[in-house]
């Protein structure tokens, strides 16, 4: 962990955004390829189809971060049909449904075709779409986004529906975009208003949730990129994911809501890839500074307020020295001073800046991490075995001495196996143990969260996680999970429990042992038609109150355009 804020005279570079679009136009003049991002929700199924053809040997899936393009997306699906003779039905089957969906991505010729503006029809790849329209340069696709759902158990009858619009589309060879609506309201009884220590993601809220039988909140995803033959320059809001993780990723998670960035991609050779992102986070952090006091005896007498601005970047390195293995290595800066400079530069090593800006003082810098994966695709047949680990802070001369040591980190550690004695059927295993006070800082406006929200693990810190998964997939689109998972969970403590030493032992404090049982259905019956429901009991341990409980829900619903 680095340190905290500092002042300085340096000024803000406002045109450092429109330089770095410069750079990239530069970079894609006179480059023939063509080339479009839009970037894919990161939850469709088709991720898990390509990542276990990946595991299989059949494709290289880089999908490290994510989301990816859909572009990308498509030259993968297109590199399978080489493999044709070696998927089973199924998976066949599953190929033709996805390339309907992608098939626009690969068509050459479709600037080149007659203008064609369709309502309420198949577009050419076969793939019903509310809007389709292409022309000279450009191409526009728009959906309606719809989803309904029930939850039922124990202290819950509540159901969840939305209503939004999605749409993408290209201009030219080189430009993509994306919008994505969808409001959300959940109504009934037992609603999870916080949502807390549960994989769902979150959403800016209100402190204050009692006396509420009802919710409303909004998603939205959103991007203009430029794309050229070896990368890509995109402004917008999104997830970015990185790393491996079945039950939850320890490095950056779907777990907080979206948040403003500006991305950076480039594949330098066949073998190295490094992206750049720099965020602009919600701390939720008043600053009482800029507190604007209204006028008394007025119909609103309360202030106006204003937050302490947050900011986070991150860079990362990706190498493939051979097929299916690849090594990451990334770093991650949380600040909230907008005269940090150094942090707009995709290749400046951020400690080091750090140090240099706030003179090595930790009460005047930013708060940072280092991170990294190993990632093993069929090297050993139909399995992929992955290592994440999350360095928050850590003293490496006293790493092993138990008084002095300061060992705040994270890791995952995973593997599965397909085609487990029949077809299409997934075995996994995963443990994830992320020790005390990591993701936290002693300025509560560099936690690194996002409307008080971890960007890593929905656990938080100072617990451990084992699960086991079954995947299996007996026709083609439908999808069976069953998953048991065990957890313990400790205290979160205080700046003293975290700044002095000796520091407290792994699960001080013991909150609660839980374990998890859950079985879960899909069916993908159209594109982006999907019907799904599940069935999960949870067993919590309390030990702070030594309450014992059994929670079981049960879902059932199903979502259009997400």
């Amino acid at each position: 962990m680095l340190s905290g804020e500092i002042k300085t005279h340096t000024k803000y570079p406002k045109k450092a955004w429109f330089c770095y679009l410069l750079l990239a136009v530069l970079l894609g003049t006179g480059i023939g390829a063509k080339s479009q991002s839009v970037w894919e929700y990161h939850q469709k199924e088709v991720y898990n189809y390509l990542s276990r053809m990946a595991q299989k040997g059949l494709v290289r899936f880089d999908d490290n971060i994510r989301p990816v393009s859909r572009k990308y997306i498509a030259e993968c699906l297109d590199s399978l049909i080489q493999h044709a003779a070696t998927l089973s039905n199924t998976e066949k089957k599953e190929l033709d449904f996805y390339s309907r969906e992608y098939g626009s991505e690969m068509d050459t010729t479709l600037f080149s075709n007659p203008a064609k503006v369709s309502f309420f029809k198949n577009d050419p790849y076969k793939r019903w779409r509310m809007v389709y329209a292409s022309g000279k340069d450009a191409l526009l696709m728009v959906d309606p986004v719809f989803t309904a759902s029930t939850y039922q158990g124990n202290g819950k009858s509540y159901h969840k529906t939305s209503s939004g619009l999605n749409f993408w589309g290209r201009i030219g060879n080189h430009w993509g975009f994306r919008f994505f609506y969808n409001d959300i309201t959940e109504a009934g009884t037992g609603i999870d208003f916080l949502k807390a220590e549960t994989p769902e993601t979150g959403y800016p809220r209100k402190r204050d949730t009692s006396n509420r039988t009802s919710l409303n909140y909004t998603q939205f995803r959103g991007s203009i990129s430029y794309s050229w033959k070896s990368g890509s320059l995109s402004f917008g809001q999104d997830y970015l994911l990185w790393g491996y993780g079945e039950t939850g990723k320890i490095v950056m998670s779907d777990k907080a809501p979206t948040y403003p960035y500006f991305r950076f991609d480039i594949k330098l050779f066949p073998w190295l890839k490094f992206n750049y992102t720099h965020a602009w986070l919600n701390s939720g952090v008043i600053d009482s500074s800029r507190t604007i006091p209204n006028p008394p005896n007025t119909p609103f007498s309360d202030s106006q307020y204003f937050f302490v601005p947050k900011y986070f970047a991150t860079h990362t390195f990706e190498i493939t020295p051979v097929k299916g293995l690849n090594i990451a290595l990334g770093e991650s800066i949380v600040y909230n001073n907008p005269a940090y400079v150094g942090y707009l530069f995709p290749l400046m090593f951020f400690k080091v800046y750090d140090n240099m800006v706030n003179n090595n003082n930790i009460a005047a810098g930013s708060n940072g991490q280092f991170f990294a994966q190993i990632s093993s695709r069929n090297h050993i047949p139909k399995t992929h075995l992955y290592s994440t680990v999350f360095i928050d802070e850590i003293r490496m001369s006293t790493m092993f001495n138990s008084q002095k040591s300061r060992n705040q980190l994270g890791y995952t550690l995973g593997g599965s196996i397909t085609d487990v004695f029949i077809p299409y059927l997934t075995f996994g295993l995963e443990y994830t143990r992320v020790r005390p006070f990591v993701y936290r800082n002693l300025l509560p406006a560099q936690n690194y969260t996002n409307s008080d929200y971890v960007l890593g693990d929905w656990m938080g810190s100072n617990f451990d996680r084992m699960s086991y998964t079954l995947k299996y997939t007996p026709l083609p689109k439908l999808k069976c999970l069953a998953r048991y998972q065990s957890i313990r969970k400790g205290g979160m403590g205080n700046l003293y429990d975290q700044y002095f030493e000796p520091q407290p032992p792994f699960l001080f404090d013991f909150q609660k042992k839980q374990q998890e049982f859950t079985l879960q259905l899909s069916y993908e019956w159209l594109n982006n038609l999907c019907f799904s429901g599940y069935f999960q009991s949870i067993t919590s341990d309390n030990r702070v109150n030594n309450i014992k409980t059994t929670s079981n829900t049960f879902n059932i619903g199903f979502n259009y355009g997400l």
